[in-house]
């Protein structure tokens, strides 16, 4: 299939990458970039369709990719493609249009190692982004995103986690009465950490070491009420600056790295 106009189909993806109705309405949203499209095929996410540049010579990943994937291949000219791929200089050679996935909480596997992160009500989709690619990076094992947040699949969460969405399971979820009821049923008992820049203990001075699940709140007002008084445990990042919080995905990041020392350390 060939596209050169701004047809039907084109402005269906075009929405899809401001919209999120109409990503959620067609189950499917937007891949751009070398890493993502590599991570998505090699984790086996269904690619529906590769839409590449009809009009230029391509690298050999890109042909490889083309000639493995089963996908629809859809050539565009490099003007449609350009404003698929939002790309500030130049058409991308690929860009991929990738299934959505069940939002079902049993996708996260737990087990005695278990280790999960929790991002409440995030308005950024670029901090969803980066915890998922501090998530992959740390051995978690999911993330969850509750209540009326950002969405997982906007194209700047997908660029900001470079690949790890595909690494990593990540699940939507309304609040904690979803969450609480999938942990009681997964046969673990899960210790519920909160972050809190009035903790009551240092994250060095806490055992991370069993299955956990941390808990991130909002960036502008932390944990809602009902996180709170579902936390086994709230603790503190102790800083020495002038700044009084870290930013939510830096801060799940200090307390991940935490983590996976801890579990180092133990082996």
């Amino acid at each position: 299939m060939r596209i050169t106009t701004r047809n039907a189909r084109f402005q269906q993806w075009q929405a899809q990458l401001a919209n999120r109705s109409k990503r959620q309405r067609a189950r499917e949203f937007l891949v751009q970039g070398v890493r993502p499209i590599s991570q998505a095929v090699a984790h086996g996410w269904p690619i529906r369709a590769l839409l590449f540049d009809a009009d230029r010579q391509l690298s050999r990943w890109a042909r490889e990719l083309l000639a493995e994937a089963r996908a629809e291949k859809v050539a565009m000219s490099a003007e449609l493609l350009a404003e698929l791929g939002e790309k500030d200089e130049g058409a991308p050679e690929l860009v991929a249009v990738a299934e959505l996935p069940a939002d079902e909480l049993s996708r996260i596997p737990v087990g005695p190692d278990f280790l999960g992160v929790l991002f409440d009500r995030p308005t950024s989709p670029g901090n969803i982004g980066t915890i998922v690619r501090s998530a992959d990076s740390f051995g978690a094992h999911g993330l969850v995103v509750t209540g009326h947040a950002a969405d997982v699949y906007d194209p700047k969460s997908v660029r900001a986690s470079t690949g790890s969405l595909f690494a990593l399971p990540v699940v939507r979820a309304p609040g904690h009465r979803e969450v609480s009821a999938w942990l009681a049923g997964v046969g673990t008992p899960v210790t519920v950490v909160g972050l809190d820049e009035d903790g009551e203990a240092d994250v060095a001075d806490f055992d991370l070491t069993g299955p956990v699940l941390l808990a991130v709140g909002n960036e502008t007002v932390g944990l809602s009420a009902g996180w709170r008084e579902r936390c086994d445990a709230v603790l503190r990042i102790p800083m020495t600056g002038s700044a009084s919080s870290l930013n939510a995905a830096s801060a799940a990041t200090v307390v991940l790295y935490e983590a996976a020392r801890q579990r180092a350390r133990g082996r």
